[in-house]
C-alpha cells in the first residue's frame, strides 16, 4: 500500500532531524542512524523491515482499514476516547513535536494531527502502510520500528502517546521505559494497557483459547471468524443482556459485542466484533497489568504528578515528565 509518496519531502526530512541522533543522514530515499541504513519505501522509513511477532496486526489493519476512523464510522468514538484518556487540547499544540508509538491502522494519527501538532508515528509491523496511506499530511512522518529500540535521541518529543500498544510488546514495563526516555523534561506521556485483576468479565474469555488461537494460522483464524461471529452474534447478545449473570455467561465463547453501541449500525458491529475478537485471539503478546505495576512504572521513572486510573482499554496513565 502506498501513501502516494515514495520518498520523504523536504517537509518530512526536517521533521525527522529533530528526532534522530545528530549525526543522522537522512535523505528522500535512505536514512542513516548509527552507521546502518534504512531504506525509504512508500514514504516509510524502515527501521525495521518485517512484521515479526505483530503479523496478526498487519493482516488485521489490512483488512479492517478505516472502521476505527470517526470519520468513516460516522461516530465520535475515538475523538472522545483521545479527549477522555489524554485530557489534551483538541487543538492550539502547533510547535510541539508528538510521539505516536504504536499507530496501528492510524484512527488516533487522525486526531493527534487535528491537535496542530507534528507527528512521528510508527508501528512494528506494516500496519503502519495503512496509517500513512489515510494520513498524508505533510506535518507526519510513519516508520516502521521497534518500541523497544527506537532510533530516537533522547528527550525528542514534547509529548508521547501509546494506547492500544504495551500489552501486545515482549516486555510492557521495558516498553514503557523506553517511551520516557525520547520524552523531554515538562513533556507529557500518555499511555494505556490492559487491565490485570481476577474478575470474571466477558472479555476474559480470551484467557480459556489463547492457548489454541495463538497457534492457528493467522489467516485462516480470521476466516473463520468471519464465518462464526455472525451466527454467534444473536446468541451472545441475549446471553449478555442478562442482569448480572451475563458477565459470566458471557465469559466462555469469546465475542467482542458492540449490541451497546447504538451509534454504530449492525453491519458496523458485526465488522468490530469481528475485528476485536481476532485482535484478542491473535497476537503473540497479550500481557496486562494491574493499577499498581502501572503506578510503579511512573514512579521508578520517576515521574511524580501522574495518575494512574481505570479507563475503556483498561489502565490509562498521564503524567508530566519531571
Amino acid at each position: 500500500m502506498s501513501n502516494g509518496e515514495s520518498g520523504l519531502s523536504q517537509q518530512r526530512q526536517e521533521l525527522l532531524k529533530r528526532v534522530l541522533p545528530a549525526e543522522s543522514v537522512i535523505e528522500r530515499d535512505a536514512v542513516r542512524v548509527g552507521g546502518a541504513e534504512c531504506r525509504v519505501r512508500d514514504g516509510i522509513v524502515r527501521f525495521r523491515d518485517d512484521d515479526g511477532y505483530a503479523s496478526s496486526f498487519a493482516l488485521q489493519w489490512g483488512r479492517f482499514q478505516l472502521e476505527q476512523y470517526d470519520s468513516t464510522n460516522g461516530t465520535q468514538l475515538y475523538g472522545r476516547r483521545f479527549a477522555r484518556e489524554t485530557g489534551w487540547p483538541d487543538h492550539g499544540l502547533e510547535g510541539e513535536l508528538i510521539l505516536e508509538a504504536g499507530c496501528g491502522a492510524g484512527a488516533f494519527s487522525l486526531h493527534l494531527l487535528r491537535t496542530g501538532a507534528n507527528l512521528v508515528s510508527f508501528d512494528y509491523s506494516s500496519a503502519v502502510e495503512v496509517a500513512a496511506a489515510h494520513n498524508p499530511d505533510g506535518r507526519a512522518v510513519f516508520c516502521q520500528a521497534d518500541i523497544l529500540a527506537m532510533p530516537f535521541r533522547d528527550g525528542a518529543f514534547d509529548r508521547v502517546f501509546c494506547h492500544g500498544v504495551l500489552q501486545h510488546t515482549p516486555d510492557p514495563k521495558a516498553s514503557f521505559m523506553a517511551l520516557c526516555r525520547v520524552l523531554r523534561p515538562g513533556g507529557r506521556l500518555s499511555i494505556d494497557v490492559y487491565k490485570r485483576d481476577w474478575r470474571i468479565r466477558p472479555w476474559k474469555s480470551k484467557r480459556l483459547w489463547r492457548w489454541l488461537t495463538v497457534r492457528m494460522d493467522q489467516g485462516n483464524l480470521l476466516r473463520f471468524l468471519e464465518w462464526f461471529i455472525p451466527k454467534w452474534l444473536p446468541i451472545d447478545t441475549a446471553l449478555k443482556s442478562v442482569p448480572f449473570f451475563g458477565n459470566y455467561l458471557g465469559a466462555v465463547v469469546p465475542c467482542w459485542n458492540y449490541f451497546r453501541r447504538p451509534e454504530l449500525s449492525k453491519q458496523q458491529q458485526r465488522a468490530w466484533a469481528i475485528m476485536d475478537t481476532f485482535d484478542a485471539l491473535a497476537p503473540r503478546y497479550d500481557i496486562p497489568a494491574s493499577l499498581g505495576e502501572v503506578r510503579s512504572w511512573f514512579s521508578e521513572a520517576g515521574f511524580k504528578d501522574f495518575e494512574v486510573r481505570e479507563g475503556g482499554n483498561g489502565v490509562v496513565g498521564n503524567g508530566t515528565k519531571p
